[in-house]
């Protein structure tokens, strides 16, 4: 490991193992910083899949396309109507360890970052907190002084998600005006008969547009879903309400439920929930602490009731619990540009855009027919976006841009944010180059 890097990119989610890639590949000194033990953020801690899918117009792809192929050879990656991004969170892993070391990128994991020093508008370097794996750690200092370890940086990509560095150098945030978007926790279960549930589900869902099954390389693959609203018919509807009923689940645990099936995992099943629509979402220790244990309590009861109630689940069991919470909205730094629902709705043009995309504008809300789900048309996010008004070497990528509280909740998901992280690296090269 290096002292001093052209770019230090922290977060190694989505966008930042895309633009770390991007960068390294370019020639571009790069360190990756990450907090957890292992890359992918959501897609892998978090257990967020699929990928949605989104326009095939978008342009900054290659790191994505490039990790499709890398996840096929894994055996990990399916296409499911016409969505190349079912990915296998394991073997994800382990894809974005191998192509983060072809890269040239320089790579930390359970790594926190101590204090970021600034000179006038611009950061200089990162301390990172020095590991003390034993006695015989080179140059121990003083007892009682912090043991940090000083990582000079030209550039900055904050890829946390939550905006963690902008928080910690206390720059200018967009307000939520009091909206925000409820957390989940994702989960798994195995051991699951897919034959007898999917042939239950088209039994008694008709609709393809919630329920779809499909035979891929000789293993079944299925999605479907079911919401409290009533502004739209639900073929599980009278499932879920006998279960409230019998006291099985609380009202609360049936306003949200989505599952999906998991490439290289037969008999397993991903499920989009519960969203804990009882629970504050401000993004603090405290209501996080409080969040994941009321949803893992919420997970168990929703685990019965598939074992009671879906035909298929008798015998299948807990296999994963994601340890980190589902956050669709959190803090976004004020940038140079603040992209609004209006740019999405007009489909507005910028002279240096870093992604195309025409995901729906997806707010989830706490109250029942409340939530917003919009199609829209093609929009672009401008790199300015992209850029801290406070600081001047510091870049954003992810869903913790300068856009306001609507627009967020289209540019969130994964296609989006590795688009954003790849085109925010190759605007950064061009500053070096310049």
């Amino acid at each position: 490991m290096k002292k001093k890097y052209d770019l230090v990119v922290v977060g190694g989610g989505t966008a930042g193992c895309s633009a770390a890639y991007t960068a390294a590949k370019a020639g571009v000194s790069v360190l990756l910083i990450e907090k957890s033990g292992s890359l992918g953020g959501s897609m892998t801690e978090g257990l967020v899949i699929p990928a949605m899918k989104s326009t095939l117009n978008n342009f900054n792809t290659s790191f994505y396309e490039l990790l499709i192929e890398k996840m096929k050879q894994f055996g990990g990656q399916i296409s499911y109507s016409d969505n190349p991004g079912w990915f296998n969170p394991e073997l994800l892993k382990i894809a974005l360890d191998e192509l983060l070391l072809e890269s040239g990128a320089d790579v930390l994991l359970n790594t926190t970052i101590h204090n970021i020093n600034l000179t006038e508008h611009r950061i200089t370097s990162i301390d990172i907190y020095k590991e003390i794996l034993s006695g015989y750690n080179d140059k121990i200092q003083e007892f009682g002084k912090t043991l940090s370890v000083n990582i000079g940086a030209r550039y900055v990509v904050d890829s946390t998600g939550n905006c963690e560095i902008g928080k910690i150098l206390n720059c200018k945030f967009l307000k939520n005006d009091k909206r925000e978007q409820p957390f989940s926790l994702r989960f798994i279960m195995s051991n699951i008969n897919l034959e007898t549930f999917s042939d239950w589900l088209l039994d008694i869902d008709s609709d393809r547009n919630v329920t779809t099954v499909e035979r891929i390389n000789g293993d079944i693959h299925l999605s479907t879903a079911y919401t409290w609203d009533t502004d739209k018919k639900w073929a599980l509807e009278p499932v879920f309400s006998a279960a409230v009923r019998d006291g099985v689940l609380k009202e609360s645990d049936i306003n949200y439920f989505q599952v999906f099936t998991i490439p290289g995992m037969p008999g397993s099943v991903a499920f989009n929930c519960p969203r804990l629509v009882d629970m504050p979402a401000d993004i603090t220790v405290e209501n996080s602490t409080k969040a994941l244990i009321s949803a893992r309590s919420a997970i168990y009861r929703i685990s019965k009731f598939c074992k009671h109630y879906f035909p298929g689940f008798e015998d299948a069991y807990i296999s994963n619990i994601s340890d980190m919470l589902g956050i669709r909205s959190s803090r976004r730094i004020k940038g140079k540009y603040v992209f609004t629902i209006n740019d999405i709705k007009n489909g507005l043009k910028f002279k240096n855009p870093v992604a195309i995309a025409n995901y729906p504008v997806d707010v989830h809300s706490r109250k029942k027919n409340k939530s917003t789900l919009k199609s829209v048309g093609e929009y672009q996010i401008p790199v300015e976006a992209l850029m801290s008004e406070d600081i001047d070497n510091l870049f954003v990528a992810g869903r913790c841009i300068s856009c306001d509280f609507m627009a967020q909740g289209a540019i969130r998901v994964q296609p989006t944010c590795f688009a954003m992280g790849e085109g925010v690296a190759k605007y950064i090269k061009t500053l070096i180059d310049a």
